[in-house]
């Protein structure tokens, strides 16, 4: 037990540092994809991509947000998503959490080793809107008390 307190002290603390972080609330202009997160940990704005479908920011510490949107060409839904990843050869692509409803699709796992996080929305106007979250192994102290808020945020017109 001597060992349970320092790291539910350091989690509390991140928590604490994380809820005090300004809320930046991000709209994608050509799909309507919005995500809310602290702009003071993901504080680098990344160059916007010329097709304009969302934009992605960094954290000095190496952790990464993407906030997009694409059209849903192939007619895909959440769990055709969610089975394709899965079946994924990828390497360096490990899914170890799953879930998909009626209009959204989550996925966790290590990739590149890092870990990441996504939820999918499948919108009925013919759009997915993403939130990807990724960030260094060692950090998930950090950003594991994030992801389901920024996560969580996610929406779409």
């Amino acid at each position: 037990m001597k060992h349970l307190f320092p790291t539910v002290a350091i989690a509390a603390l991140s928590m604490a540092a994380a809820a005090s972080a300004a809320p930046f609330t991000y709209t994608n202009q050509r799909f309507g994809t919005v995500c809310t997160f602290p702009d003071e940990i993901f504080s680098i704005r990344e160059p916007e991509p010329e097709n304009g479908d969302g934009q992605q920011w960094s954290a000095p510490d190496g952790a990464r947000l993407i906030c997009s949107g694409i059209l849903n060409v192939d007619d895909d839904t959440s769990k055709s998503f969610v089975s394709s990843e899965k079946a994924s050869a990828e390497p360096g692509y490990k899914i170890t959490y799953s879930k998909a409803g009626k209009d959204w699709a989550v996925l966790s796992g290590i990739k590149d080793g890092k870990i990441f996080y996504e939820r999918r929305l499948f919108g009925k106007d013919g759009v997915i809107r993403t939130v990807w979250i990724e960030y260094p192994q060692a950090l998930k102290w950090k950003y594991d008390p994030l992801v389901g808020v920024i996560a969580g945020s996610l929406k779409g017109p």
